[in-house]
C-alpha cells in the first residue's frame, strides 16, 4: 500500500495496533452501513478507504476514560 504512508498515519495516531484497531472498526462499519466522511477516495477497499480518513484527520482515537472499569480488568 502505497497511499497513505506509514509515516503520515504514524504521525496521527501513536502506535500500529491502535491504528490497525481504528482502520478495522471503521472499514466494517463502512461496509455495513456505507456512510463515507470524504468526498473522493484514492483506494477503492473498505481498510484503504478508513485509512485516508485517518490519514487526513478526520478519523480520530477517542480517549479512553479512566474511571470506567470493564469487565475484564477486575
Amino acid at each position: 500500500m502505497l497511499y497513505p504512508s506509514i509515516d503520515a498515519l504514524k504521525s496521527k495516531i501513536d502506535s500500529k495496533y491502535s491504528l490497525v484497531s481504528l482502520a478495522a472498526k471503521r472499514a466494517r462499519q463502512m461496509q455495513e452501513q456505507g456512510d463515507e466522511k470524504l468526498q473522493v477516495y484514492v483506494s477503492y477497499k473498505p481498510v484503504g478507504r478508513a485509512l485516508e480518513e485517518v490519514a487526513v484527520g478526520v478519523l480520530k482515537k477517542e480517549k479512553q476514560d479512566e474511571s470506567t472499569v470493564y469487565e475484564d480488568e477486575v
